[in-house]
């Protein structure tokens, strides 16, 4: 009995041992990556040369076909086991003129900062110009019904201050700007405008993705953003509207074009211990045709190349593939991570980790998790070799949108989550720009989910 005793006390003890080995290899080997990243990282490098060289990458667009190249031509100076281009129908939408805005009232006219959104189609050639009515929800537009009739619906409903996680406030607000045009034309009215979609108060607006759903042709109405200073403007204005005898007026050429063909940029190191056990990495490589898409998404598909740059210069021996992937179309409908996991499907792969990064350059604070219990658990255990680099969130729930149709019950989706106060000031707007973006911050986001990736690949998922 007492010889078992001391057995089991030797295997605790040797168990102990390996696990404190384990934990100081790891300490030193994630040193190394957010050395080398700050050092020698070269996420900003390329961010400088995808928005400056390449600028806005709108579906559809040159951009967009400067940027698979140019994202091809990178993945390629790597060295990796192979890259690919993955075919992806892709819509066309084309923004036409630059849009004018006022609001018309007996005393003059109040110029207004407006852009289309992405998808609407264009006002009248000679514009539009209508009565207002302000509105702060789709419901208000639901119950006021044919009221809303010949009017131009104003959607005036702030992303909500109180909230501290500021995505949170947006998916509060973003659904004006989503179905506004269709709710509103469904009920007669002849245009939308939308408060932009950031709690900075400014005179830039922000564009974004809008559907119309299953209307009636007939139904669908040209839609646009204002900014937050015209927004409010516009609001006080109508607050007097029984003596300024106030109405709306707005111009866009924007028109939908044929769908077209775009790609997934894929690049990979193959596993040398468990090929089949796939961690993939990625950003959208499409962006706006405002501004430079800078932290939307120009940091997430640098962030991700460099991960697998990171594995090749510091000679990391990847037991599993580690995958980079450069998606095709977020911005107007996800095509290309559906038609990646479609392909997925196809072939059959073992996808165990996908990590997104789509929420801005800016300082990282952590993670967030969609994955089981005992993966969760797993990766809690890791939480103490990020403290040194002030990484603490590990919170449940998270993973990216591209990344969304991978979920199984026994893979983990995650996604970077930076710091999110100033995201909404640049998101989807003539300011995302490479300027916004700071260095250290960005290699830093880098360095956490090369990381990230260095101990799922050490150790797995937890089946």
């Amino acid at each position: 009995m007492k010889q078992l005793i001391t057995i089991s006390l030797l295997l605790l003890l040797s168990v102990n041992l390996s696990a404190q080995t384990n934990a100081t290899n790891d300490s030193i080997q994630l040193k190394k990556l957010y050395m080398e990243a700050l050092t020698k990282g070269k996420s900003y490098l390329w961010l400088q040369q995808l928005t400056k060289k390449v600028g806005h990458r709108l579906t559809g667009s040159e951009g967009d076909k400067k940027a698979v190249a140019w994202a091809k031509a990178e993945l390629d100076k790597l060295g990796l086991t192979k890259v690919w281009l993955q075919p992806v129908t892709v819509p066309h939408w084309v923004r036409g003129e630059k849009e004018e805005g006022h609001v018309a009232t007996e005393f003059g006219n109040f110029n207004v900062n407006i852009r289309a959104l992405g998808g609407s189609v264009a006002t009248p050639e000679e514009g539009l110009l209508a009565e207002v009515i302000e509105v702060k929800s789709l419901k208000e537009v639901e119950e006021l019904g044919d009221k809303v009739k010949g009017k131009i619906v104003f959607y005036n409903g702030a992303m909500p201050a109180d909230k501290i996680e500021t995505f949170k406030a947006y998916g509060a607000a973003v659904g004006q700007r989503v179905n506004g045009a269709a709710v509103a034309g469904k009920y007669g009215a002849l245009g939308a405008i939308v408060r932009s979609m950031t709690t900075k108060i400014d005179n830039v607006p922000h564009t974004g993705t809008m559907h119309y759903g299953d209307i009636e042709e007939s139904q669908k109405i040209p839609t646009a953003a204002i900014s937050t200073n015209s927004a409010e403007m516009l609001s006080s204005l109508l607050k007097q509207n029984d003596k300024m005898k106030l109405k709306f007026y707005f111009k866009q050429s924007c028109k939908n074009l044929p769908d077209t063909q775009s790609f997934n940029v894929i690049g990979e190191i193959e596993g040398l211990n468990y090929p089949d056990e796939i961690m993939v990495v990625g950003g959208h490589l499409d962006s706006w045709d405002l501004g430079e898409g800078a932290h939307d998404d120009g940091a997430g598909v640098v962030q991700s190349m460099e991960v697998l740059r990171l594995f090749k210069t510091l000679r990391i021996k990847n037991k599993r593939t580690l995958r980079v992937v450069l998606f095709a179309n977020e911005e107007f409908g996800l095509s290309g991570g559906k038609a990646y996991a479609a392909e997925v499907v196809k072939k059959k792969e073992n996808h165990i980790v996908a990590l997104e990064s789509d929420s801005g350059g800016f300082s990282p604070r952590g993670f967030g998790f969609t994955c089981n219990d005992k993966n969760y658990d797993q990766v809690l255990q890791w939480k103490s070799l990020f403290e040194p680099y002030n990484i603490h969130i590990f919170a449940r729930g998270g993973g990216g949108a591209d990344i969304g149709p991978l979920k199984k019950d026994d893979n983990v989706l995650l996604g970077l989550r930076p710091d999110s106060q100033r995201y909404f000031d640049y998101h989807h707007t003539e300011a995302d720009v490479f300027e916004a973006v700071n260095q250290r911050e960005l290699e830093l986001g880098a360095a956490s989910m090369a990381s990230m990736l260095y101990l799922f690949d050490q150790y797995g998922v937890v089946k």
